[in-house]
């Protein structure tokens, strides 16, 4: 099966950033894609009120969500929104959830992210996520046309933990949408999805942020896909976009078979 992650530079025009979504996953489909991956934060990247103002409700959701179920279903597509902005349970606050919709747009899973990005860049970024955004605290694996795929988002990443209890759900393929700094990814990025890749055995799929958003808020790019043995798939470079891998859940059998590092596990 082939699966499409998409590359996207949003920002604080909603409008902009769905048309955008909508013609990267057209892209992706018309590449053969049954599977695509959004980025985190593909419908807003902006100053922190603006995202508390278009969150919505779910899993009813509201006008964003229903134009991505309306995009899945023109498309025949399974559609992951790599971090959509849900309405908090306190005023003031949103939750960065992971949405599975089916090829007929209907929502399957939600994942809340539960690793939230408070820190100081050596740059002087300064993000502190927590302040806008509830944590999440239930590991989700979901069903796709493919397999099992584990659902996290950005942070997560540096957490492999996650990914071992994904696994434990019967992940073969790992689900990563990021909004990863440039700062951090320059020299992290590549390094931690595929050692995320080799240690889970799992396919990765990857959607990125790229380039300038506001204010002194940049990220990395390079979206991509990686093979349960680390070797880069499929990436995409500069620029809005996305690119297509193909997928074969014999693969990760036999790298298992092969190398039954899971099986091997003695500290849980």
């Amino acid at each position: 099966m082939k699966v499409g992650v998409v590359q996207m530079t949003s920002t604080e025009d909603l409008e902009r950033n769905l048309a955008c979504a909508e013609r990267c996953v057209g892209q992706a489909a018309e590449d053969g894609a049954r599977l695509v991956v959004l980025p985190e934060c593909f419908a807003y990247l902006g100053p922190e009120d603006g995202k508390l103002a278009i969150a919505e409700g779910l899993p009813e959701g509201g006008p964003i969500l229903d134009r991505m179920r309306a995009l899945a279903r023109a498309h025949g597509v399974d559609l992951v929104l790599g971090g959509f902005w849900e309405r908090g349970a306190s005023a003031g606050k949103v939750k960065n959830a992971c949405v599975h919709l089916d090829a007929d747009g209907a929502v399957k899973a939600i994942y809340r992210k539960i690793h939230l990005f408070d820190v100081d860049l050596p740059d002087g970024t300064r993000l502190v996520e927590s302040d806008t955004v509830e944590p999440g605290t239930d590991v989700v694996v979901t069903d796709t046309p493919f397999g099992r795929l584990g659902l996290s988002v950005c942070y997560d990443l540096r957490f492999p933990e996650l990914y071992r209890r994904l696994v434990d759900g019967g992940a073969i393929a790992l689900a990563i949408p990021a909004a990863f700094t440039l700062t951090t990814g320059k020299d992290h990025w590549h390094v931690l999805l595929r050692a995320r890749a080799i240690e889970a055995q799992c396919y990765v799929l990857a959607a990125a942020q790229t380039g300038h958003h506001f204010g002194r808020r940049y990220s990395y790019g390079h979206a991509l896909v990686v093979d349960p043995w680390g070797t880069v798939l499929a990436e995409h470079g500069e620029g809005e976009g996305a690119v297509v891998a193909r997928l074969d859940a014999e693969t990760v059998a036999r790298v298992r078979r092969a190398l039954p590092s899971l099986a091997h596990r003695r500290l849980g």
